[in-house]
């Protein structure tokens, strides 16, 4: 069995199985989003974007593509040097703990598709909004898109077998300690793994609990990718536009 390390994250993010296993995530969904947010956010042409939790940095080239100064921030050393053959003079990526603030300011930070919530310790979570607000500038806007706890909780999928280039995933769910919990198993080359990946289970008024610890003004709330309004029992995500 590979041993896992306390940091689940550090470990199960720098697997090439991480990257197979979530291979057909929904990315035409993503630029939407990418295009909608950029608009609502009215953003200078040459805006300094930071995608904060880039992974292998998808979202930034995207962002970069439509015209961006992009950086592309993930504590992932394996998906930086994959992301970093595509930089270029204004598609810049580093490894980073989302938990320390930027020198440079940027004018909007994106933490996409539920890069939250992961720390063994609460207080991180806190920790890592005031870091985003430090690395805005004063006109700068902050967007976390979340999942919807609510939602996923009541339609969790408890046990289900994924196979992805010819590797059977089994997969668990369950809720925990108020945490949503995955269990992954699987075999490859005669080697058996085990990953267990787990979120904390934020609702929105989580978030605004700790948003006025961190000093953060909370400025709108979108329920999915077409900046629809959130439902607390029906929305897909639970987005946040905050400075």
């Amino acid at each position: 069995m590979q041993k896992e390390t306390n940091n689940w994250f550090a470990s199960w993010f720098d697997t090439p199985y991480y990257h197979i296993l979530y291979k057909d995530r929904d990315y035409e969904e993503a630029q939407l989003f990418m295009d909608n947010i950029t608009q609502y956010l009215n953003l200078p042409e040459d805006a300094k974007i930071l995608d904060l939790a880039c992974g292998k940095g998808r979202h930034s080239i995207y962002l970069n593509q439509l015209g961006y100064d992009v950086t592309g921030a993930d504590l992932s050393e394996n998906s930086i040097a994959i992301a970093s053959k595509a930089a270029n003079d204004k598609l810049h990526f580093t490894v980073h703990d989302m938990r320390e603030p930027f020198e440079q300011k940027f004018d909007a930070i994106f933490n996409l598709f539920t890069s939250f919530g992961y720390f063994e310790n609460d207080s991180d979570n806190t920790v890592t909004l005031k870091a985003i607000c430090e690395s805005l500038n004063e006109y700068g806007f902050g967007v976390i898109d979340f999942m919807n706890v609510n939602k996923v909780i009541k339609n969790l999928i408890p046990e289900e077998t994924k196979t992805v280039d010819g590797i059977d995933f089994y997969i668990k769910r369950y809720v925990k300690d108020n945490h949503i919990f995955k269990e992954i198993d699987f075999e490859d080359n005669g080697k058996k793994f085990h990953f267990t990946e787990k979120v904390k289970a934020l609702t929105l008024e989580d978030f605004e609990g700790m948003m006025e610890e961190a000093g953060i003004y909370l400025l709108d709330i979108f329920g999915d990718y077409k900046l629809k309004k959130f439902f607390k029992n029906e929305s897909e995500r639970l987005i946040m536009v905050f400075k």
